[in-house]
């Protein structure tokens, strides 16, 4: 358990959890209220200017739960989902100790800003390290979000160069609002 602290005020603790199928429909909404919306203008991690039409379904979250090689990692502050993100491992022993995959990261929107992000994160590397023994941990980013890589910048992370084409024409992923949208990856060293 963790103590969080938000402009000086107390928060209460931050429990840290696996997820299971019965948080598919909170995991749902708290990815969607983040990315999607007006209601993720509230925060900074919005991408309502960039992409329209879902961010994750329920589909992916359970996909997600069933996967072997990873975890969806809640944080609940109170019995309360507050964030959220999504860890896989690859078991790649011959370069670094193998990568660990970091997605699907939410904050509650009316919560950015207050540090909580920022104690996901180092869980989840924490979680990366300690119990998979990566090597690194990886991530896509979409380009435009410049305020958002700067901050991935600031915990440690390096721009690659490498990218990938955003997949239009697959609205599980969201309707892009421009043309030329591609994410880059971003990694970290844990060792």
């Amino acid at each position: 358990m963790l103590r969080v602290g938000t402009s000086g005020e107390t928060t209460g603790s931050l429990e840290f959890r696996t997820a299971t199928e019965a948080d598919v429909p909170a995991v749902v909404a708290l990815v969607e209220s983040a990315y999607r919306g007006e209601r993720s203008r509230a925060g900074w991690t919005t991408e309502a200017d960039l992409l329209d039409g879902r961010r994750t379904g329920p589909d992916e979250v359970g996909a997600a739960l069933a996967d072997a090689r990873g975890r969806l990692l809640l944080a609940e502050r109170n019995g309360d989902l507050v964030a959220c993100c999504r860890l896989s491992h690859e078991n790649d022993s011959g370069r670094d100790r193998g990568a660990a995959l970091f997605g699907m990261f939410a904050v509650r929107p009316d919560l950015q800003a207050a540090g909580l992000g920022r104690l996901v994160l180092a869980e989840a590397e924490r979680v990366a390290r300690e119990e998979w023994g990566a090597g690194r941990i990886e991530m896509q980013v979409l380009t435009p979000r410049a305020e958002l890589i700067a901050w991935y910048e600031r915990r440690g992370y390096a721009r690659t160069g490498t990218t990938s084409p955003f997949p239009y024409g697959d609205e599980r992923f969201g309707l892009p609002r421009h043309a030329g949208l591609e994410f880059e990856t971003l990694v970290k060293r844990l060792s």
